[in-house]
């Protein structure tokens, strides 16, 4: 698992780590993300983040937000 994730709100950061895959809503729909993915940036609506990682899948609701993947990282800047 070479991709990275990590979230983080206004209050703290919410995870940390490596991660198979991450699901998240934009505003054109959900969409995954996986290793190697293009570079992007996008702005996200209300809905769940769901990701993938060693010890299997996690789910976070949000309100809004952004997400931006480079080089096999992808930061979430949300609001819960």
């Amino acid at each position: 698992m070479a991709l990275t994730l990590k979230i983080v709100s206004p209050e703290k950061v919410e995870f940390s780590g490596e991660i198979k895959s991450v699901i998240v809503p934009g505003c054109s729909g959900e969409f995954q993300i996986l290793e190697n993915h293009a570079p992007l940036i996008s702005l996200l609506e209300t809905g769940k983040v769901v990701y993938e990682d060693a010890s299997g899948k996690h789910q976070l609701m949000i309100e809004s937000g952004f997400v931006e993947i480079q080089k096999n990282e992808v930061s979430l800047c949300v609001e819960l």
